[in-house]
């Protein structure tokens, strides 16, 4: 079949230049049935012929719509669609694909298809977070529909995700495991695989298992005319061979891919390529030559403001070498560019970051460009103040970290203490009347309250059916709604709340949701899994913030400790 493919392929990119070239004439696409459509669509796109491949996408969509022959044909317009666009139109491909995939009950693909696409594309657009995010509930809709294919493609673009970050070892773990199990992949998967699992084990120092799929790629690439993939592990042969230093051959193979990704336009590969440029010239004692390469990538990241964490390493090399030279103008300003980038990467990977050498930290940073303004200036007495202030900074810095770390270690104790007990099944939510009042017991001073027995007794039976019923997971309950609920007044509900729980009717409600969430979250990993807002929502919370400093005030924890204190015990 893939040969059979690749042969229709050949015929038709011949007689596209004819189409498209000379004629440009959609009616001669009225031929191909849609399957070949496809096909010819995705030969374009993993070209790089991105103008004809949106000529494709537009045909395809157009016929679906006007023949109406069935609506999966219409889907896959949206789908062909989406590719090459800006983000909020993609977006509105996907959204469109969302709503007729309704409709589509018995295919499994939905609805983590669509988590699939909008992962994809954030991650194209450089929104790790959000790429992240929708990936993870991929894989949950994924394993509800039992779409082997999915859950591998889901765990991939994790995998590549947490290799993008810096987490090499759990990215090779998951490599592995796919390379050696392809039953649900296509060849262009595997091919994807290849390249990011030899990258991924120049990360954990293999380097003879990386030249064996570099060397493995190079050859089915040159043997396929696949310039783009051949360069593509022209840069990885180029990394290895700075990995092991022989920096003249490493220099040597990226200066050949250099020149192909910035003819085609290809930033982030380019970027790449000028990254480990950059370091071999600086191995190879190049300075200029160096310093050549990483000013390249900082004018396509100001073009593009994609970035990637090692960024940092480009801008400190750039600031060194200025500072050598003693031009404080250049130097100032690459380290405002540095600052910006590295406010941007701290931003991007808020959820998913990782711990990169740093040769500067911010705060340092800060301070040298606060001496060069000063030089630059001729105030010398400035520098000085500075100084005082970076001092008292780091006093004050050392004590709130010295305190922030005795309460991070007070709240993982708490937190230990609540799933232990959770574990061992002695916590459970407070017992609302049942030790404090029976039957025969009088339960008020009636000239006090002014409440007869029977109405109290009658509202704490009320209250112990809210509670075993889990009621109190509903949002929007008040007071007065569950006292108009329970036939009493809202007088009396708050009187027999505040006398029989000891607290308000506020703290009261709020105490119920969080200790059913402590339970739940220890015994239920699906729970667990889902987004803090929506775990938020189903215990009747508004928001994951009110749900966070509810959580904090009931347990002396905070909801991030108790999460990562139950996964560790899990692993």
């Amino acid at each position: 079949m893939q040969s059979l493919k690749f042969l229709f392929i050949l015929l038709f990119l011949g007689f596209s230049s004819f189409c498209y070239c000379q004629s440009n004439d959609l009616d001669t696409l009225r031929k191909y049935s849609y399957e070949e459509l496809e096909n010819i669509f995705y030969s374009y796109k993993d070209g790089n012929q991105v103008e004809n491949s949106k000529i494709i996408a537009q045909y395809y969509l157009q016929k679906a719509r006007k023949e109406q022959k069935d609506k999966k044909y219409l889907a896959e317009g949206y789908v062909l669609n989406q590719y090459n666009q800006d983000l909020p139109v993609a977006l509105r491909y996907i959204d469109s694909l969302g709503m007729i995939s309704k409709n589509f009950r018995d295919d499994d693909r939905y609805p983590a298809r669509i988590y699939l696409l909008k992962g994809l594309l954030y991650n194209q657009f450089d929104n790790e977070t959000a790429a992240l995010e929708n990936f993870v509930t991929a894989l949950k809709y994924a394993k509800e529909k039992n779409n082997k294919r999915q859950i591998a493609i889901a765990d991939l673009q994790i995998a590549y995700l947490n290799g993008y970050i810096g987490k090499h070892e759990e990215t090779v773990k998951v490599l592995e495991y796919y390379y050696t199990h392809q039953d649900f992949l296509t060849e262009q998967d595997i091919e994807h695989i290849q390249i990011n699992l030899a990258d991924a084990y120049l990360d954990i120092h293999k380097y003879e298992k990386a030249l064996k799929l570099i060397q493995k790629g190079i050859q089915q690439t040159s043997k396929n005319n696949e310039e783009l993939k051949y360069n593509r592990y022209l840069i990885l042969l180029g990394r290895y061979n700075l990995k092991i230093k022989k920096y003249s051959i490493a220099i040597q193979n990226l200066e050949n891919c250099k020149k192909y990704f910035l003819k085609n336009n290809l930033d982030f590969d380019a970027n790449y390529t000028m990254l480990y440029l950059g370091q071999s010239y600086a191995e190879f004692q190049n300075k200029e030559k160096a310093l050549e390469n990483f000013i390249k990538i900082d004018s396509i990241i100001q073009k593009t403001n994609n970035t990637f964490p090692e960024l940092r390493y480009t801008y400190t090399y750039i600031i060194d070498y200025y500072r050598e030279k003693k031009d404080k103008e250049k130097q100032l300003y690459y380290i405002d560019r540095f600052l910006t980038v590295d406010e941007t990467l701290n931003t991007q990977f808020k959820y998913i970051s990782r711990e990169l050498p740093r040769k500067y930290d911010t705060p340092k940073l800060l301070l040298e460009k606060e001496e060069i303004i000063s030089k630059l200036k001729k105030r010398r007495y400035l520098s000085y103040i500075t100084i005082g202030l970076l001092c008292s900074m780091v006093i004050i810095l050392t004590f709130l970290f010295v305190k922030a770390k005795r309460k991070e270690k007070e709240y993982k104790k708490n937190a230990q203490d609540l799933i232990k007990a959770v574990n061992d099944k002695s916590y459970s939510s407070e017992k609302t009347f049942e030790n404090k009042v029976t039957d025969n017991q009088e339960v008020f001073d009636p000239e006090k309250n002014k409440i007869s027995d029977d109405i109290v007794k009658n509202i704490l039976r009320g209250l112990k059916i809210f509670e075993e019923k889990e009621q109190y997971l509903k949002n929007g309950i008040t007071l007065n709604s569950l006292a108009k609920k329970l036939k009493t007044n809202s007088t009396y509900l708050s009187q027999v709340v505040n006398t029989y729980k000891e607290k308000t009717f506020a703290s009261y409600l709020s105490d119920l949701r969080i200790d059913y969430a402590l339970i739940r979250l220890v015994n239920d990993k699906t729970f667990r899994s889902y987004k803090l807002s929506v775990i938020a929502e189903e215990l009747g919370y508004n928001n994951e913030q009110a749900f966070s400093k509810a959580f904090k005030r009931r347990t002396g924890t905070t909801l991030s400790i108790y999460l990562k204190e139950i996964e560790g015990n899990s692993n």
